[in-house]
């Protein structure tokens, strides 16, 4: 993988975790995330 699709993929996964975590335990589960789920979830926006 070259240097900038590396940096994309980190930058993608960074903003993902962080907009889940911005929400409230009602807003995830309305989407059926568990706030254990959140990387897991972030990993597959790779």
């Amino acid at each position: 993988m070259n240097p900038i699709r590396a940096f994309r993929n980190w930058r993608m996964y960074n903003e993902t975790v962080r907009e889940l975590n911005r929400l409230n335990a009602r807003e995830l589960n309305d989407l059926g995330i568990n706030r254990g789920d959140i990387e897991r979830i972030a990993r597959k926006t790779l």
